[in-house]
């Protein structure tokens, strides 16, 4: 039996996940009128936008209050607004497809 088969790893969550993806569709929603909402523009935002930024994973409820204490620090969350920011301006400057 392989070593991933042996453990629940889709326990795993990045809480920064969920940061970013609010980030983008906030983002969206007050500028950025004209900029492509195809799947392949989002999800490339958010990839980008993620690797960007410190990741928050936890697995149990402990890991969960550590995140959400993360989560609320102006530091992180500048972070992850400017990430976003710099992620939607380089898909929007050189889209994946024509």
């Amino acid at each position: 039996m392989a070593f991933v088969d042996e453990y629940d790893f889709d326990l795993l969550k990045n809480e920064a996940e969920i940061m970013v993806i609010r980030e983008i569709e906030q983002q969206l929603k007050n500028a950025h009128k004209e900029m492509c909402r195809c799947n392949e523009c989002i999800v490339d935002i958010a990839a980008i936008a993620l690797n960007s930024v410190k990741p928050l994973y936890r697995f149990s409820l402990l890991g969960a209050l550590y995140a959400s204490q993360a989560m609320t620090e102006k530091a992180y969350a500048d972070g992850v607004k400017q990430a976003v920011m710099q992620a939607i301006k380089k898909v929007k400057k050189n889209p994946s497809h024509d």
